[in-house]
């Protein structure tokens, strides 16, 4: 009867190991669905920044407001004719001060005295 009962656990042990350890086992499932879960998640976020740099590039395509506010912001560039203001923040303290435009004509030469 010993026997009979070894032989039966041995041959369940056997079933329950492609379950729990074999290719297609629980964790193996449960890895692929955690995996599944973050690829999902990374997705979503990349979708989002495709529909934004989308939105960006219908909106250079369309207008010239776009390009015009890219070239002002990232390339510091002005209109003619306009005047242009650059805040400066003081490092000290938390008021900033304004630094005059520059004037269309250029600064008087500074001539030495002779000896």
């Amino acid at each position: 009867m010993k026997v009979l009962t070894l032989i039966f656990v041995t041959l369940i042990a056997l079933l329950q190991y492609p379950l729990w350890l074999g290719k297609g086992s629980w964790l193996r499932v449960w890895d692929l669905s955690r995996q599944l879960t973050e690829q999902q998640a990374k997705n979503t976020a990349l979708k989002a920044r495709n529909d934004t740099l989308d939105a960006e590039v219908r909106d250079l395509k369309s207008g010239r407001a776009a390009i015009e506010e890219r070239a002002r912001s990232e390339l510091g560039m002005i209109k003619q004719d306009e005047v242009f203001y650059q805040v400066l923040e003081n490092a000290n303290s938390k008021t900033s001060t304004t630094v005059p435009p520059a004037t269309s004509k250029p600064p008087a030469p500074v001539v030495a005295p002779s000896p």
